[in-house]
């Protein structure tokens, strides 16, 4: 990974002045990042929470919604196609941003055909829009990672996951609430056109964007998109104890989040304060540790980001041990959940910025691609062990568990500090 970025790269961040904090998050690109990161999120619940409520409208049965819930695999599946984005640039705004702006397109007229179907006459249809919209959604989070991986120094990764996360989140919530609000008083159709107009106007972020610059050496076939970078992320010493910290470093987290609802339920709290209060103090401390996480990268590196948003993580995640014991308490449910999903989100910021430096530009749709699919094997692989631990051993055990589980990963990011420091040196 390090020789060919060093090749790619016109000298190191080390040889430069460090930029101060005013500086990095006063850039341009980060206001770029921000809202193209808002087009990324802003599809992503339509196929989630607003399906599911027009489906339930329409009078369709748990177990059909349950299956309808599959449309959303191309989303752990983009890396197959990812290549593509890194060996086929189109002519228009250059090799990222004009894949950004196809998809937004594109989007716009899936949504729009989403206000032509009608789940009460035939869900076939629906499901073929609703497999689109997931389809190209993928496909612009493809490219708008490897836009943030390209444009960001090593100064701004921290930021960069940070404004990647708030624009994201916050179109996201905007999406579904907007889609939700609109049905209630006009009807689904008006909601979908409403959203696919909306979708559209984001392409005016995308043409104002500034295009990194191209790599010295472009991809020159699609098996050198695949089989190079491939090559990269394996060679070299170090490169599986790297894959391994991004398999592992959110392991302690996907734990402990796995069961969270039925941990919140057996605690004592209702359903009611598990939407309107838990939730809402989920997204809260979600975006204030994304800001925060941001932030503090920029001042300490990604290798002391790691080991100190990690062990934050991993410690916070026993708060829920002290609420398992107290059971139901409105003070530490608040403490355990704000605390716990602040430290978890800045442990995110830090796994996005390694990701970000561990890609080489020249291929990074499809390493990054590849990288957050590996990131995400947890969250998806843990349903049963979790389970298991639950019922066996009740809920304070379940959340020693999720501590225990999040070690290796943070002693992998020590005896790899070596690579990690070289690689937050590296320019993009």
């Amino acid at each position: 990974m390090s020789v060919t970025r060093d090749t790619v790269a016109a000298g190191t961040a080390a040889a430069e002045k460090k930029p101060s904090l005013r500086e990095v998050l006063a850039s341009p690109k980060m206001l770029a990042i921000m809202g193209l990161a808002a087009a990324s999120g802003y599809p992503n619940q339509l196929t989630e929470s607003a399906l599911q409520a027009w489906l339930k409208d329409s009078h369709v049965s748990n177990t059909t919604i349950g299956v309808m819930s599959y449309v959303a695999l191309p989303y752990l599946l983009k890396f197959l196609w990812a290549p593509f984005i890194d060996r086929y640039p189109l002519p228009l705004l250059g090799r990222r941003r004009g894949w950004i702006l196809l998809t937004q397109i594109v989007l716009a007229v899936a949504i729009a055909l989403f206000a032509l179907q009608d789940p009460t006459v035939a869900l076939f249809p629906v499901a073929v829009c609703a497999v689109a919209i997931v389809f190209f959604s993928a496909t612009q989070d493809i490219a708008f990672d490897a836009y943030r991986t390209d444009v960001s120094l090593p100064s701004e990764r921290g930021p960069a996951a940070a404004a990647t996360n708030l624009g994201y989140r916050t179109a996201a919530w905007f999406a579904s609430a907007v889609a939700l609000l609109i049905a209630d008083y006009f009807g689904w159709r008006l909601a979908f056109l409403i959203l696919a107009g909306i979708m559209i106007a984001f392409c005016v972020v995308t043409w104002l964007a500034p295009e990194p610059a191209e790599p010295a050496h472009m991809p020159r076939s699609l098996r050198e998109s695949v089989v190079t970078p491939l090559r990269e992320l394996l060679a070299g010493p170090g490169a599986a104890a790297l894959l391994l910290v991004v398999l592992l470093f959110k392991i302690g987290d996907a734990f402990a989040m796995k069961l969270f609802t039925p941990f919140m339920l057996d605690t004592g709290f209702s359903k009611t304060e598990l939407a309107v209060i838990v939730k809402g103090l989920f997204t809260g401390g979600a975006l204030v540790g994304a800001v925060l996480g941001g932030i503090l990268m920029v001042r300490l590196g990604l290798l002391r980001s790691m080991l100190i948003f990690g062990i934050s993580q991993a410690v916070t995640n026993l708060l829920y041990c002290a609420l398992a014991a107290a059971g139901k308490s409105y003070p530490l449910m608040v403490a355990a959940v704000l605390i716990e999903h602040v430290a978890g989100a800045m442990g995110n910021i830090a796994l996005v910025a390694l990701i970000m430096a561990m890609c080489d530009v020249r291929y990074s749709a499809f390493q990054y691609a590849l990288m957050s699919s590996i990131a995400l094997l947890p969250r998806y692989g843990l349903g049963y062990p979790a389970g298991w631990v639950a019922d066996h051993g009740g809920w304070f055990i379940y959340y020693v568990v999720s501590f225990v589980v999040a070690m290796p990963g943070l002693l992998i990011v020590w005896f790899s500090r070596a690579k990690i420091e070289a690689l937050d040196q590296q320019r993009t």
